[in-house]
């Protein structure tokens, strides 16, 4: 598996993945902010199927 996500990205799909998660958790939101999983998971393992369908990378580049 190619990492394709990196830096900024990484960090914001976390913080926003953490938040959702734990907003559903404390019943701010309704049952949609558990989709707070999938950036949260995408940033903790730095691969988005999504941008690699599209051809993105925002990792830097590898030496």
């Amino acid at each position: 598996m190619k990492f394709n996500v990196g830096g900024i990205d990484r960090v914001l799909r976390i913080v926003v993945g953490l938040a959702l998660v734990g907003l559903a958790a404390t019943g701010t939101v309704g049952a949609w902010g558990w989709i707070g999983v999938v950036p949260l998971l995408t940033g903790s393992i730095k691969f988005c199927p999504l941008y690699s369908i599209a051809g993105i990378n925002s990792c830097p580049m590898q030496k």
